[in-house]
């Protein structure tokens, strides 16, 4: 299994042990298979949000500290361009509100500089893709719910219908037969028959118990 990573990182020796610890890390996943890391590095935030821009990464992980933005703002405008990929951030403060901070901003996790080994690393990045996984399918189903929740509040205000044809007229003003109105706002589709009373208005003859 490999996975593909995106540095975001301006510090020739951070992004050095980084790259160290990611290519030494071959670790068991699910099933036993292997995993490892392919890692793209680059310096700046605004080439990091271009490079991502194609989906082609597994995960992000970024310095809040780089040439062209700092801190939390690093974070919430990396998390606004890349909604759909996780990201860990690489802070030098050992500070636990500031790291909750940045989860709260748009991260998945957040590691400290100088206090991360090669385990855990391996160990956030894997959590962090199977976090971010889990709330990528909670929005996609919440969407599915809204589309189809729109579906039925179509059939559910007023409708004009004509009390005697039964035609139901439209948002554009235009008589539709019923069957058809209902058709196109929602999935239902109609098979034809007829009833036993229009069967007698209709075949008299059939009905006629005098012969």
């Amino acid at each position: 299994m490999l996975i593909r990573v995106l540095l975001i990182e301006d510090d020739q020796a951070d992004a050095f042990l980084i790259r160290e610890m990611l290519s030494e890390s071959l670790v068991a996943g699910k099933q036993g298979e292997v995993v490892n890391a392919a890692v793209q590095h680059v310096k700046r935030l605004d080439e990091g949000i271009r490079q991502a821009a194609d989906g082609r990464f597994d995960i992000i992980i970024s310095d809040l500290g780089l040439p062209d933005s700092q801190g939390l703002a690093t974070v919430k405008k990396l998390a606004a361009a890349v909604r759909h990929i996780p990201i860990v951030v690489l802070t030098g403060q050992a500070d636990q509100e500031f790291g909750f901070a940045t989860v709260n901003a748009g991260t998945e996790d957040y590691l400290v500089k100088g206090q991360v080994s090669a385990e855990m690393l391996v160990r956030s990045i894997r959590y962090a893709i199977e976090r971010k996984k889990i709330a990528n399918e909670k929005e996609q189903a919440i969407v599915q719910l809204q589309e189809a929740l729109a579906k039925v509040k179509l059939l559910s205000g007023f409708l004009p219908i004509c009390c005697s044809c039964k035609k139901i007229r439209d948002d554009q003003g235009y008589w539709q037969q019923i069957e058809w109105y209902i058709k196109e706002h929602s999935e239902a589709e109609f098979s034809h028959g007829i009833c036993p009373e229009c069967t007698k208005k209709l075949y008299p003859e059939l009905y006629d118990t005098s012969q």
